[in-house]
């Protein structure tokens, strides 16, 4: 087996936001274990790494996160290990939050999964990228994008030639797979990630695909309630 085939991926699962938009739910539970269709929404991602090959996941935490560590434990139910990152009370933001767990991640390319959102997409899609990354010494990540949903119809990227671009019809869908060499000589602080990306961006160092199944970024209690009639509408 060639060692592009063989190399499997870390994968960071962001788990550090307040939820406020789905209070009261999040009041006192973390957005990460809010139930869709009786199954914490993180959990519907361990699956789907663990299916997929993966072995190690790091999970960020902030708000109420030592719920978060003894709800889903060291990850052994799903075959996989977990590494928790602890962030300040308020979080250090998406890209801070990476650059804080990049000593857990190692050197090679990793899949970042956003928490709160529930899809149908092949995490083996997201392996393989992670594959071809490591093989790609003129790319820095690769990211998943849907067609943009009524919340955000204006979009935020495009995609052309198979390259990420400012503005378009498409929305980040929280799957990527990025080199930690994204983020080479920043140090941990309260930083974004999009700013981030669109430099990357502009440097066409970002490629990218469209997802086209069964996607929702479950922000508000109508994008949960939304999910679950979709999950499981006999519930």
């Amino acid at each position: 087996m060639s060692e592009v085939n063989a190399f499997i991926p870390c994968a960071m699962i962001l788990a550090a936001g307040r939820g406020n938009r789905l209070r009261p739910l999040t009041d006192k539970l973390p957005k990460p274990l809010v139930p869709l269709c009786g199954v914490p929404l993180i959990e519907y991602h361990l699956r789907k790494l663990a299916a997929a090959g993966i072995r190690k996941v790091v999970i960020n935490h902030a708000w109420l996160g030592q719920q978060i560590e003894e709800g889903l434990g060291n990850g052994e139910r799903w075959g996989l290990e977990i590494d928790y990152s602890p962030e300040p009370e308020g979080g250090l933001e998406t890209a801070g939050g990476i650059i804080n767990a990049l000593p857990k991640l190692g050197e090679e390319p990793f899949l970042l999964i956003n928490g709160d959102v529930y899809c149908d997409y092949d995490f083996n899609c997201l392996v393989q990228s992670a594959r071809q990354l490591q093989q790609s010494s003129g790319k820095m990540g690769h990211l998943t994008l849907v067609p943009s949903p009524a919340f955000n119809a204006k979009g935020d990227f495009g995609l052309h030639n198979g390259l990420v671009s400012e503005q378009g019809e498409f929305t980040f869908a929280g799957l990527s797979v990025l080199k930690p060499q994204l983020f080479s000589g920043m140090k941990v602080d309260f930083i974004a990630l999009a700013p981030i990306l669109r430099a990357a961006m502009n440097k066409q160092l970002l490629d990218g695909e469209v997802f086209h199944g069964y996607w929702s970024d479950i922000g508000t209690l109508d994008r949960l309630q939304e999910a679950q009639q979709h999950l499981c509408p006999d519930a």
